[in-house]
């Protein structure tokens, strides 16, 4: 085991704020925006020690998993990377069998032999983001149409980005910030060859399961392993038995002291999406038709999946991560939909919107030439919205998002369509096009398919307006014998037994002779081209409009915000880009007579058991650890082994993996979930009882020690040394001369 004395700093005390610091900063900024206020938080380093082009820096350390999915962090010099076991999730089940139920069992290998291959998975590093806001703005005018604008800002962002990207291994993206307002290119390094090294059981890294989901207090042992590897000469490479464990700039020390209350947290990654600027016009159709549509069909899609997935242990392994990423939102959806009222949030948006026509209105004639349209644009595109809204969720969710047979459909029209006459790209594409059927059929159950078929569509019937619906409703209607019937049971089973597309059989045989004349005829393919094609043709334009409109109005609108308070220090969205947050460890109030404290234990995993239930089953080892009491090295001061903590980070979906870290750059844990009060924060951040929930490290590190047996991998981390014991052993000298000057 490493123990490497990081003299980065000296060390002295602490001083905290009360509140969560709001905001997800661009790290080459935190230098000139935020790096005085992260110290007066109590930061033991420099923003050039957090971001830096020219040497390793804490962003090297820094995952963004699976194009942006999740996080990720490097914890050893080995290529050993950490994230959370619902991030990890696919590949576990990929990888998971009847015999071999890793979801079940867990999975860790003992050797670098032992890891397991992940097709498709990368691990991206961010290389360095340089600003190219005026060279963009200087070729844009107000006098451009949007779609005139979009053109010129991606024929720039083309030439930006092979400026970046020639004879090199890189990758670039040219992203815009505050509506369209500003615009950074980021480069990257991607890795291609990222394999499974360890993950705990299901009933360790998904403990409270849906009941527990977003909820605090929380018990979760929610993170897994992967190793990154590369090429012989350290760069990026295809899946290889040669290649080599990949060696980071930077990784992440390992922090066995903990955390207590009001200590200093920040936390790295790549969030995905927020939308803090969002108007009460926004907030109102999320309320009112969004949020509500999601959580009705999404109720129906766990409803069916679970009806399965308790009847069939194969069935169980199958659907175990899609009906986790249903699940996930659906929840959330509720959740936001709570937050957002009882925030009164819309209130607060309107003030807003009211201060903002305020000072459009009572100042010069160039700032209401500049801005005095924006929140009219806003208003109006929503009013247009209002009437095709529920076309497009129900587009999303219950037909592209449904049944499955509907998706793998619209995919394989398009690949038969564009297959080439040369017989030989023509057979290496059939080829692509058969391996990626097995991948489909592998996790797919024609069953529950059918039930999904039926049901999602019998929703959107009832649900989208009748003027919008697609001539296939008309068949629908008619398909007894010419009476008129609603039976969408009888539909979907005289679907799947035609369509060539509801068993992997069926669709091979297909392949012998691909005629997409023939797929044209399918029942499946039929169904969902019909819907498509209805919402392309009657609701798509009316949709560009308002995208349109609100891309216009919202620029305008963030444009006008800063504008009218240039001593507010701004931050841009969640765009899946890297962002800097930080704050403190810290307990909350949820309610009134209500206190949460800030960390939990496992005294509350074994209290939390229930036999009975799936979600909280104990495993056997970990009772027997518990029994026993020994925790070591990875107690807390009081021999107790913690196993989650919340700050008042701000993060969203996306930080999922993501470190947290300390005022010395060390790691203390891995951040997993929000918690339910503050469901909102995607648009509306709570300073008083926002949270991060977060898996402790020394958790981590005890169950990959002491119950996976893995000690291997502690061996090649970095152990930090423990700096609040130093301080305290200076505290008392410091007090025993101050004593000693006193009493001589």
């Amino acid at each position: 085991m490493k123990n490497i004395f990081l003299t980065l700093l000296t060390y002295v005390t602490f001083s905290f704020s009360t509140f969560a610091d709001e905001g997800m900063w661009l790290p080459q900024l935190l230098k000139t925006m935020n790096e005085p206020d992260m110290q007066a938080k109590g930061l033991k380093l420099t923003a050039d020690d957090l971001y830096s082009i020219n040497n390793s820096s804490l962003k090297d350390a820094i995952v963004s998993l699976g194009g942006g999915s999740c996080t990720a962090e490097m914890i050893s010099s080995e290529g050993l990377m950490l994230t959370n076991h619902h991030c990890a999730f696919g590949s576990i089940q990929e990888h998971s069998s009847i015999s071999n139920d890793y979801l079940k069992d867990g999975f860790w290998a003992m050797n670098q032999a032992e890891e397991l291959k992940n097709e498709g998975l990368t691990a991206t590093f961010l290389v360095e983001i340089e600003d190219v806001t005026k060279r963009i703005n200087s070729e844009l005018n107000s006098e451009m149409t949007e779609k005139k604008r979009s053109e010129k800002i991606k024929e720039l962002s083309k030439k930006i980005i092979a400026e970046k990207t020639t004879d090199t291994h890189y990758s670039a993206r040219v992203k815009s910030f505050f509506g369209g307002n500003d615009f950074y290119v980021f480069t990257y390094e991607v890795f291609k060859d990222v394999r499974l090294v360890g993950a705990p059981p299901s009933a360790i890294g998904k403990f409270g399961g849906d009941t527990d989901n977003w909820m605090w207090p929380r018990h979760t042992g929610d993170f897994a392993l992967y190793r990154i590897y590369c090429g012989a000469d350290g760069k990026p490479a295809e899946y290889s038995l040669e290649n080599i464990p990949y060696k980071p700039k930077h990784h992440l020390p390992i922090q066995l002291e903990g955390v207590e209350n009001g200590d200093y947290t920040m936390i790295f990654g790549y969030p995905g999406s927020t939308d803090r600027y969002l108007t009460s016009y926004g907030i109102k159709q999320a309320l009112n038709i969004t949020n509500p549509a999601i959580i009705d069909i999404r109720n129906e899609k766990l409803a069916i999946m679970q009806a399965g997935m308790q009847n069939s242990k194969r069935i169980k392994i199958q659907y175990a991560s899609k009906y986790a990423r249903t699940s996930n939102y659906w929840k959330y959806y509720i959740g936001q939909s709570k937050g957002l009222k009882a925030m009164k949030v819309v209130d607060k948006k309107i003030e807003l919107e009211n201060d903002f026509r305020d000072w459009v209105s009572n100042n010069d004639s160039l700032i209401f030439a500049n801005y005095g349209e924006a929140l009219d644009l806003i208003e109006s595109a929503y009013q247009t919205n209002q009437n095709i809204e529920l076309s497009r969720i129900y587009l999303n969710e219950a037909i592209f998002g449904g049944a499955e047979i509907m998706s793998w459909a619209f995919r394989v029209s398009r690949a038969i369509s564009n297959l080439p006459k040369d017989k030989k790209e023509k057979n290496r594409r059939i080829r692509s096009l058969k391996k990626s059927a097995i991948e489909f059929y592998k996790n797919y159950n024609a069953s529950i398919d059918q039930e999904l078929f039926a049901s999602m569509l019998e929703m959107y019937y009832y649900n989208v307006s009748k003027s919008q619906h697609a001539p296939i409703f008309k068949k629908i209607e008619n398909q007894l014998f010419g009476f008129k019937s609603l039976d969408f049971d009888w539909y979907a089973k005289n679907t799947f037994k035609r369509s060539v597309l509801s068993s992997k059989e069926k669709f091979f045989a297909f392949l012998d002779r691909p005629i997409i004349s023939n797929l044209e005829r399918d029942p499946a393919y039929k169904t969902i081209a019909s819907i498509y094609n209805q919402y392309i043709n009657q609701v798509s334009s009316k949709r560009a409009l308002v995208r349109e409109k609100l891309k216009k109005g919202n620029r305008l609108f963030i444009a006008g915000l800063r504008e009218m308070s240039p001593d507010k220090k701004f931050y841009a969205n969640a765009n899946s880009t890297m962002r800097a947050t930080y704050g403190n460890v810290g307990d909350y109030k949820p309610g009134e007579a209500m206190h949460y404290d800030y960390f939990t234990t496992i005294d509350g995993v074994i209290q939390k058991e229930d036999s009975t239930n799936e979600e909280f089953h104990v495993p056997k080892k970990l009772k027997e650890l518990y029994k026993v009491g020994d925790y070591g090295e990875y107690a807390d001061k009081d021999g107790n082994l913690r196993v989650n903590f919340i700050s008042n980070n701000d993060i969203t979906g996306g930080n999922s993996g993501s470190p947290v870290i300390n005022a010395w750059g060390e790691i203390v844990g891995t951040a997993f979930d929000g918690n339910w009060e503050a469901m909102s924060g995607d648009i509306a951040f709570e300073k008083e009882i926002q949270r991060t929930i977060s898996v402790d490290i020394r958790y981590i590190m005890f169950i990959i020690d002491k119950f996976a047996g893995a000690k291997h991998l502690i061996d090649e981390m970095t152990i930090a040394p423990k700096h609040k014991e130093k301080i305290n052993e200076e505290k008392l000298v410091r007090e025993e001369i101050n004593l000693a000057n006193i009493n001589p």
